[in-house]
């Protein structure tokens, strides 16, 4: 690695003269003298071969060279104050980065609300987000890739609490021919039409759930797909209440008037990758999505 010919601190009393209007100002603010920071200033523009400054009568005035150089080491000072901050937080006990494995069941509103208390609590903790359906959540935990996972189940060897229940409704678009029988539907009105399902996005052991009874099936990745495939007339599905409750509450979306069945429950679970070793972060983190859970909506 090559030396430096220039160092943060001329590059902080660069930034401190044009922020401040002056060196004398900057001086001030800086508890230095004001011949030192001329002599820092000149030094710099010797080192890197460019005048920063043009004198206007009394006033020092960046050049176009300046104004550029200034940008760039304004960035670079931001990344010296982050790593400092950075490294205090580590000096504190807390990880550099929580991985957060979640159902797509559980509500978005929930964990954006989460995520951004838990960014003014620990801003220099990054978060890796994973969205999984279904096994995928168990297999982040048995293969270790996850600190805080929200999955469906809790599988064997590991702990976990309720965090809450999401009630899933099986709905069509309203001109889907199921609705129009104009009666309580069976299992074998549904086995006549198309069914969309979310494809398990684990691979160790893949799993299904809820109602398959459908021989035609569309199979998606998410549930955005699945939810635009029903309300485009695709096909049928059971999906997370509160994510269709906008397109129910505007009839673009009708539930199927099943006699048994219309609606299920599943639970959320929150739990942890290493329960015998939990960060702060990831413990910080952990509290504000179950009180997130709690508080609903």
């Amino acid at each position: 690695m090559r030396n430096l010919k220039t160092t943060l601190e001329q590059w902080r009393v660069l930034q401190a003269i044009v922020d401040h209007g002056g060196y004398a100002q900057a001086a001030e603010a800086l508890h230095r003298s004001q011949s030192s920071l001329s002599y820092m200033v000149a030094r710099l523009e010797e080192q890197v071969g460019v005048e920063i400054f043009t004198l206007e009568g009394r006033k020092a005035r960046l050049t176009e060279h300046g104004r550029v150089l200034l940008t760039e080491a304004t960035e670079l000072l931001d990344e010296a104050h982050h790593l400092e901050r950075l490294a205090q937080s580590l000096g504190r006990g807390r990880e550099a980065e929580v991985r957060l494995v979640v159902d797509m069941a559980f509500p978005t509103p929930m964990l954006l609300r989460a995520l951004k208390r838990f960014m003014e609590q620990a801003e220099q903790t990054r978060v890796q987000l994973s969205e999984v359906v279904l096994s995928g959540a168990d297999q982040a935990l048995i293969e270790g890739k996850a600190d805080v996972v929200i999955g469906t189940r809790i599988p064997s060897g590991f702990l976990g609490d309720r965090l809450l229940d999401v009630e899933f409704v099986a709905v069509a678009s309203p001109e889907h021919p199921l609705h129009g029988l104009n009666r309580p539907l069976t299992p074998d009105d549904l086995k006549k039409h198309m069914q969309v399902v979310i494809r398990d996005s684990g691979t160790l052991n893949p799993r299904d759930d809820g109602w398959l009874g459908a021989p035609r099936r569309w199979t998606v990745s998410g549930m955005e797909k699945s939810m635009a495939m029903v309300e485009a007339g695709l096909g049928f599905a059971w999906l997370p209440r509160h994510l269709v409750r906008k397109l129910l509450d505007a009839g673009r979306l009708l539930p199927l008037p099943l006699g048994q069945g219309q609606t299920r429950r599943v639970a959320l679970y929150l739990m942890f990758g290493r329960a015998d070793d939990i960060g702060p972060a990831t413990r910080e983190l952990a509290g504000l999505l179950v009180e997130e859970a709690a508080q609903g909506g």
